[in-house]
C-alpha cells in the first residue's frame, strides 16, 4: 500500500506593502504554505493593522489555496524574552504579546520566535526560567494562538541549541496546548545534530521524540548550512550546495512525522525558491 503523504512547502515570503501581499507572493513560488513577518521585523512599534489588511489577508490565503494552520509567521529579532534585565524583557515581552494579538487579528494560529539570549550575563538556566516566565505571561494575556519555540543554532548567547532546552521550557509552560517546536535544520545541524544520512537522521529524530515529544513538532525551517556539523555558526544555504546535502530533505518530504504542518524554506536565494519547492516535492515522488 501507497503511502500518501501530505506535505505543506513554501518560504518565508515578503510582507512589503502590507501583510495581505503575503499569501498572494507565496502563491507566486508554488507554495502550500507560508511565513511571514506581521510587522517590520527590526522595530519595536507598528502601527495596528486595518480592518482593511486583515479583511484581504484573508481573502487572499483563500485564493493562495494556504490554511492559517499551513502559516508560521515569525516574531521581531528584537524580541528577548530571557532578558537579564527586568526592565529590557518587560519590553519584550510587551511586544511579543502585541505580536500574538497581530497573528489573533489575521487568523492565524501559530508564532514562530527565537526562544531568547542570556547575553553572558546571566546562566542558560536563568535565561530559561525567564523565558518561561514571559511566555506564561503572554499566553495569560492572549488567546488563540500557540507559541512555536524554534530550536537554535547555538551562535553567541542564544538558548535553544539544544533539544534539552525547548524540553525544559514547555516542562514549565502552564498552557502546554498552546505551545510547539519548528525544527530548523541549518540551526539543528550547527548546534550539532547530523541529518546527513538515514541512520543519523533517525538518530536525531528519535533523541528530539525522547527529549522533546514528537506531538509538539509543528514545524520545519527546510534549510542547508554553510557551516560544518557543530560549528555553532548559524548560515543558511540554499538546499544542496551546503554542508547538509539533499539526502536530508529527502529524508524529511518522505517523514509522516512532517506531514501536516508548514515546512518552510528560508535560504539564501529567494529567485530559486520556485524551484527549490518542485525538488522538496519531486523527493515524494521518488519514494
Amino acid at each position: 500500500m501507497q503511502l500518501v503523504m501530505k506535505k505543506y512547502v513554501g518560504a518565508h515570503v515578503s510582507a512589503a506593502g502590507g501583510v495581505e501581499k503575503a499569501p498572494l507572493n507565496a502563491a507566486g513560488i508554488g507554495a502550500s504554505a507560508l511565513a511571514l513577518f506581521t510587522k517590520n521585523q527590526r522595530q519595536w512599534k507598528a502601527k495596528p493593522l486595518g480592518q482593511g489588511s486583515i479583511l484581504h489577508f484573508k481573502q487572499n490565503l483563500r485564493k493562495a489555496n494556504i490554511l492559517p494552520e499551513h502559516c508560521l509567521p515569525h516574531d521581531s529579532y528584537l524580541i528577548n524574552l530571557g532578558h537579564p534585565e527586568e526592565e529590557k524583557r518587560q519590553k519584550s515581552l510587551e511586544a511579543f504579546i502585541d505580536e500574538l494579538q497581530r497573528c489573533h487579528a489575521l487568523g492565524l494560529v501559530m508564532l514562530n520566535f527565537h526562544p531568547g539570549s542570556h547575553l553572558n550575563r546571566i546562566s542558560e538556566g536563568e535565561c530559561i526560567e525567564n523565558i518561561i516566565s514571559s511566555l506564561n505571561k503572554a499566553l495569560a494575556a492572549t488567546q488563540g494562538v500557540a507559541v512555536i519555540i524554534e530550536n537554535t543554532a547555538g551562535q553567541g548567547s542564544n538558548v535553544g541549541y539544544r533539544f534539552q532546552h525547548l524540553a525544559d521550557i514547555i516542562k514549565g509552560m502552564e498552557q502546554k496546548h498552546r505551545v510547539g517546536v519548528c525544527i530548523d535544520t541549518c540551526h539543528a545541524f550547527a548546534a550539532g545534530y547530523d541529518i546527513r544520512t538515514r541512520d543519523a537522521y533517525e538518530r536525531t529524530m528519535e533523541e528530539f521524540d525522547a527529549v522533546i515529544g514528537m506531538e509538539y513538532l509543528r514545524g520545519a525551517h527546510l534549510n542547508d548550512s554553510k557551516k560544518p556539523l557543530g560549528s555553532r555558526v548559524d548560515r543558511h544555504q540554499s538546499l544542496g550546495r551546503g554542508y547538509i546535502g539533499l539526502d536530508a530533505f529527502r529524508f524529511i518530504m518522505n517523514d509522516p512525522r512532517f506531514d501536516n504542518m508548514p515546512l518552510v524554506l528560508e535560504t539564501t536565494d529567494p529567485e530559486i525558491w520556485p524551484e527549490e519547492i518542485k525538488l522538496l516535492y519531486s523527493f515524494i515522488e521518488e519514494a
